[in-house]
């Protein structure tokens, strides 16, 4: 997912505003290396800057670094390094790629760069474990560092007192960070009752649309877009930010195409909430309930796939059909289209693996 730090410059009251317009926008890394103590009370928030106390060290900010003084760095320090580095020439390049095996963030400065050698020098550092950063003093800036080649840089350090370039950024990141699932028709094959289980209700800090929910199921090839309770029946009253999503076994699907099971999940967790069309955002676990409900076991196919889920049998627990419109499992039957989302593989500590595995 694409990120961003905030470098402000100047006195305090020249940096002050920006830093709130930060933590206000969603940013919670700053740099800046005289005010650690005083920016902690505007806020939780993580200082990057080259004290030793500070939460990440960043290095070459005021002289240039080498490869030795990183790796000095990280062994000393029990904590994540970033490289700044200015781009210069082509041996600021080849620095640049020999940092991308030793650092946890590379910043990229350059005083006259342009699109093509930043597609070079993050192609040169696609295979290595350093996030790349590009370092920037505009929101135009942001958005081209953010979205060279196909993927661009993993995210940006925008050195600027300007709330308002900062509250833009704050927009730009949740937009390009959204991942998209590609659901497809599942046809329903069976629909049962098989009694007592322990379910689990997810409440999130979101509010969810008609169509959105997260995705659910029994095996990691598999995953129903269980609805959230955004619509309202004569007995309950609808509540937007919460999802009935299935017994405590299940998988659920969190951000970066990883799963954990739903009885794991608690307050302060991330979920992805999911709509029909497939766009999904990040969400923050408010509460997680479990209890023990009256279980009904849905199975279905697509192209061959078979994929079951488990979830309360009560009318207001919802799928969503191939049309994009919520369906209670009450009025669930054989041969009705949902929509699901098919992975190949299996799971291994939450991740996709390539893996012949058998669920059933």
């Amino acid at each position: 997912m694409k990120f961003a730090w905030i470098r402000p410059n100047g006195t305090w009251n020249d940096r002050k505003e920006s830093i709130v317009a930060a933590i206000e926008a969603g940013f919670d890394e700053i740099i800046d290396s005289d005010n650690a103590e005083t920016i902690k009370k505007l806020g939780n928030v993580k200082i990057i800057s080259d004290k030793e106390d500070s939460d990440i060290l960043i290095m070459g900010l005021d002289k240039k670094i080498t490869t030795k003084d990183v790796t000095n760095a990280k062994l000393k320090n029990n904590k994540k390094v970033a490289a700044y580095v200015e781009i210069n020439n082509k041996e600021d390049e080849k620095l640049v790629s020999k940092l991308g095996s030793i650092a946890d963030y590379v910043i990229l400065k350059g005083k006259n760069w342009k699109v093509i050698p930043l597609e070079n020098i993050i192609a040169s550092l696609q295979d290595r474990e350093s996030k790349i950063m590009v370092d920037v003093a505009t929101y135009e800036e942001a958005k081209l560092a953010l979205e060279t080649m196909e993927h661009g840089s993993d995210g940006v350090v925008l050195s600027s007192n300007d709330a308002n370039e900062i509250r833009r950024l704050g927009e730009l990141i949740e937009k390009t960070s959204k991942e998209v699932y590609d659901l497809k028709e599942a046809t329903v094959t069976k629909v049962e009752s098989v009694g007592i289980g322990d379910r689990v209700c997810v409440d999130t800090c979101s509010m969810m649309e008609v169509g959105e929910g997260i995705l659910v199921g029994s095996f990691a090839s598999g995953l129903f877009l269980i609805h959230s309770e955004t619509l309202e029946n004569e007995y309950v009253a609808s509540r937007p930010f919460r999802v009935n999503a299935g017994p405590v076994h299940a998988y659920v699907m969190t951000p970066g195409n990883k799963t954990r099971y739903l009885s794991e999940l608690q307050a302060g967790d991330e979920v992805l909430t999911v709509k029909a069309n497939g766009e999904a955002s990040t969400a923050i676990v408010g509460r997680s309930k479990i209890e023990k409900r009256p279980l009904l076991l849905i199975e279905a196919e697509c192209d061959g796939t078979a994929i079951r889920t488990l979830v309360q049998n009560a009318e207001t627990i919802r799928l969503v059909t191939d049309q994009k419109q919520p369906v209670s499992v009450s009025d669930l039957k054989v041969g009705d289209k949902v929509l699901a989302y098919f992975s190949h593989g299996a799971r291994h500590f939450g991740m996709a693996i390539e893996e012949q595995i058998i669920e059933q």
